[in-house]
């Protein structure tokens, strides 16, 4: 096509060049390079001692003096990074492809329903001996069975905003990158990604908030009958919570609060401003996320032209992937029709060889009233998880609504709603215990807040997110109308916000389900509170350490968490893809 190359140009930026001469270093340079040196020093030393000689049943030494809590900050941080970075791969990967495949999509979305039901102390009963094995003689074996832990409570979350994010493309901007003619590398990292980075910021915030809510378990693990408390955060409260050391626990969340603050100033505000070039409208909103410190980096000399060099590299592979994209004939509708007879017929027989192996299996393993047992008890816990999500959802939708309608409002409120979503329901433990035996409460009620103190941030966050990816034209649009009140509410935001919604409530349910297993049997000292359901079947059955019983909990909670996310979430969202999307 001769006018393809004179096209390139409209979509692929020229590659970044070196000046001629360097620039001197200014000011910012002298503060700034010292700091990124020290923290490339700090990582370096933590990681030397994090990859220690270890045998397996060798004690590690956990103080619970003050002054170590600044170097199990720093090992809980760089594990919760490295997390994050295999979270963020994993997500990109994973949710393009169900975005992008029809029949990748039939088993990837449930699959991921499954991954995000199965608990944590699931994945540690499975994983930890196969990473120890991987790396006999070290400390590396026990670090990545904390990372991937951590890994499981973060990436669910992130795949699931990013793979709904891709599937609302507004049809206009596809249209647009059609007539450019764009390849798809280019059409995911030049529409479909920036489209997508606002929410995958915002719940990248959760995901790592959610991190620290699990740290407690992923830092004090099990192997061989071997507890291993690995230095960090969380071990430091788990033996806190042991010992019932409130003086420990309380320098255990002012160091909680200190990390997440400084971590909110120096990643987080400066990654919301810059996303935030990224909104989809068509006149920019007059309020904007701003950072001090994304501000600062790009006053610097020296440490924008070492940005340089990884921009050319980039620019490099975007030119990689330019050629013009083909419009191939479309496909005769009775030729697609054999494709997709074959896959159903695959995916039926898997699913009736599954069946058949499970009723082969279940009356010879547990017994059909063993199972009916399970099947009450997860039961008990979906009416404590549908309760409290309906409630999460009645308070938190209309305040994250509110909060994100003010972009400087939510950067003073984000550091203090991650601190909550961080928040580790194990230190509420003593009160939730002295104040149920104090007054004589019902146990299987007034446990259950606990399993939505944690996952309840899902739904804030999301919508906070939502609210202020609103296009500023619409909100204008409804001003010039007189939209206000509750009609501006039901006929804009309401809408608007729907789809980051839902997927903040499918998160929501899914840990609130995870946090049952924390939450439904709680203990201080001497006293231990147990409720009916399914999460303390399977607490209990990990304490006595019977995989058995930890399977057959696991494998029900699975398939209840399924079931409500077929039938009720992704039915939501799918009225959310039809009727309420931005084009």
């Amino acid at each position: 096509m001769a006018v393809w190359p004179h096209r390139r140009s409209a979509h692929v930026a020229q590659l970044p060049s070196l000046p001629a001469r360097l620039p001197l270093p200014n000011r910012r340079d002298l503060i700034a390079l010292p700091l990124v040196f020290g923290l490339i020093y700090l990582v370096a030393w933590a990681g030397g001692r994090m990859s220690a000689p270890y045998v397996i049943g060798q004690p590690l030494p956990i103080s619970l003096s003050p002054l170590a809590l600044p170097g199990y900050a720093l090992y809980t941080v760089l594990r919760m990074a490295a997390a994050l970075g295999l979270s963020l791969l994993f997500s990109l990967v994973y949710a393009t492809l169900a975005a992008k495949n029809r029949y990748a999509e039939r088993i990837l979305v449930p699959a991921l329903d499954v991954l995000q039901s199965v608990p944590i102390l699931g994945y540690l009963s499975i994983t930890v001996a196969g990473f120890v094995a991987l790396f006999p003689g070290s400390l590396w074996g026990v670090q990545m069975a904390v990372i991937f832990a951590v890994f499981t409570s973060q990436a669910w979350n992130m795949a699931f905003s990013l793979y709904h994010s891709l599937k609302t493309v507004p049809r206009d901007l596809r249209e647009a990158s059609a007539t450019y003619q764009l390849s798809p590398w280019l059409r995911f990292w030049r529409l479909e990604l920036p489209y997508a980075m606002p929410g995958l910021v915002w719940n990248t915030m959760m995901s790592v908030s959610g991190g620290w809510f699990f740290v407690v378990a992923a830092e004090a693990i099990t192997v061989g009958g071997h507890q291993i408390m690995v230095p960090g955060v969380g071990s430091y409260i788990a033996l806190a919570i042991q010992q019932r050391n409130l003086g420990a626990i309380g320098w255990a969340i002012l160091t909680m609060l200190l990390v997440i603050l400084l971590y909110d100033w120096l990643l987080f505000r400066p990654v919301v401003a810059w996303a935030d070039k990224f909104k989809f409208e068509s006149s920019a909103s007059s309020t904007a996320p701003e950072s001090a410190v994304l501000d600062f980096i790009k006053r610097t000399r020296i440490m924008r032209l070492l940005a340089v060099v990884p921009g050319v590299f980039w620019q490099a592979s975007l030119r990689l992937g330019s050629r013009p994209k083909t419009f191939p004939e479309p496909a005769d509708q009775r030729v697609r029709r054999w494709p997709d007879l074959a896959f159903n017929l695959v995916l039926a027989l898997a699913v009736v060889a599954t069946l058949i192996e499970m009723w082969r299996i279940i009356p010879r393993d547990y017994g059909w009233g063993e199972v009916a047992h399970v099947f009450m008890l997860g039961g008990a816990t979906a009416l404590r998880v549908f309760a409290l999500v309906v409630l999460a959802s009645v308070v938190w939708v209309p305040i994250g609504i509110w909060i994100g309608l003010r972009p400087r409002l939510a950067q003073r409120i984000q550091p203090l709603a991650q601190f909550l979503a961080a928040f580790p329901a194990n230190l509420l433990f003593p009160l939730v215990v002295v104040g149920i035996v104090g007054f004589h409460l019902n146990v299987n009620i007034w446990v259950s807040p606990l399993m939505i103190l944690g996952s309840q941030w899902y739904i804030l966050f999301n919508v906070v997110g939502g609210a202020a990816a609103l296009p500023s034209d619409l909100k204008e649009a409804s001003r010039n109308l007189g939209l206000s009140g509750w009609l501006r509410f039901r006929r804009l935001l309401f809408p608007g916000v729907f789809q980051s919604y839902v997927t903040g409530a499918i998160t929501a349910s899914g840990g609130a389900w995870n946090a049952s297993i924390v939450a439904e049997v709680v203990s201080w000292g001497n006293h231990t509170l147990v409720a009916t359901g399914l999460g303390a079947y399977i607490a209990q059955a990990t304490a006595r350490g019977d995989v058995r019983h930890v399977v057959l909990g696991t494998g029900v909670m699975a398939l209840f968490v399924i079931t409500i996310n077929r039938f009720v979430w992704h039915r939501l969202y799918q009225f959310a893809e039809t009727r309420w999307r931005l084009d």
